[in-house]
């Protein structure tokens, strides 16, 4: 059986402005059906990647791809079947919101008008308002609808719910783009950049976490929930000196030892178990704690 074609290829991607690398030598891929995340802090390059594989900016080396096709000399081919929420959102001022959801579906095969009504609802947002005064959270709910209505094979998500308030974020991420995806399982694909991770966390397959334009690390999320775990010992008396150089951080407090490990926590919790301590527990970092974790290792 052939293996699937990436919905999204990146091979040795760079892109400078002027002397400033914003990414360098990237590489991914992500397959039909995943939802895959960029982490990095502010300025790591996660937009300009986005911007590449939009063809709004031209790699300066390196590749990309998307459904197989080179955005650049198939543009229109690649933008019919994808939907993007980049971070800044911008709308004719002068058009209702209405009008502008008319607009943006005139340029689309399909339209689900049940699902835009759905979330003009949920959002509570006056489709007689003119987005020229809507405030920067209803800006995002307006760019959120237009990108889910059209059901594409992709969604590209930049920052896609930091203009929203909490409740409504964890609801939208939780119901929605859920949702987007269970509608077609398997072929609905979705790339988003976010810094809110645990907002995320039920929702990610695989993720690159990206540091000054390079790849710091690319793992499967169940994967990394497997190998980055805290170990947790309490002992009667004050913590045996073990060899703790393969843990990412130690701390020490009292009668209790705390340890951060990238692999290696069976070899780490046996050798605890030979001084006996009276609790010894481990459990799985989220991926923001692996974000963390790995940013600051």
């Amino acid at each position: 059986m052939n293996a699937p074609t990436p919905v999204i290829q990146v091979e040795h991607l760079a892109y400078a402005y002027g002397k400033a690398e914003a990414v360098h030598d990237l590489s991914f891929q992500v397959l039909p059906g995943r939802c895959y995340g960029l982490f990095g802090r502010n300025g790591a390059g996660k937009t300009t990647t986005m911007k590449c594989l939009l063809n709004l900016l031209r790699p300066q080396r390196g590749q990309v791809g998307v459904f197989g096709l080179d955005p650049a000399k198939a543009e229109v081919d690649v933008k019919r079947r994808l939907a993007y929420v980049p971070d800044q959102l911008a709308f004719y001022p002068w058009m209702s919101v209405r009008e502008t959801l008319d607009y943006l579906a005139s340029f689309r095969e399909h339209w689900n008008h049940k699902t835009e009504q759905e979330l003009l609802d949920r959002f509570q947002l006056d489709p007689a308002k003119r987005t020229g005064a809507l405030s920067k959270g209803q800006r995002t709910q307006l760019g959120l609808i237009a990108a889910i209505c059209p059901e594409t094979d992709l969604l590209v998500l930049d920052e896609p719910t930091s203009g929203l308030d909490p409740i409504v974020r964890r609801e939208f991420i939780e119901t929605v783009i859920g949702a987007y995806q269970e509608g077609n399982s398997g072929n609905r694909t979705i790339l988003v950049s976010t810094h809110l991770i645990t907002e995320f966390e039920g929702l990610i397959d695989e993720f690159t976490i990206m540091d000054q334009g390079r790849t710091v690390l690319t793992l499967e999320a169940d994967e990394a929930r497997q190998r980055f775990q805290k170990i947790r010992a309490r002992f009667a008396q004050t913590p045996p000196d073990l060899d703790l150089r393969a843990a990412l951080r130690v701390r020490r407090e009292g009668r209790e030892l705390e340890l951060l490990v990238n692999g290696g926590g069976p070899a780490l919790i046996e050798s605890l178990r030979q001084h006996h301590p009276e609790a010894l527990s481990t459990e799985a970092l989220t991926l923001e704690e692996v974000f963390v974790a790995v940013l600051k290792s």
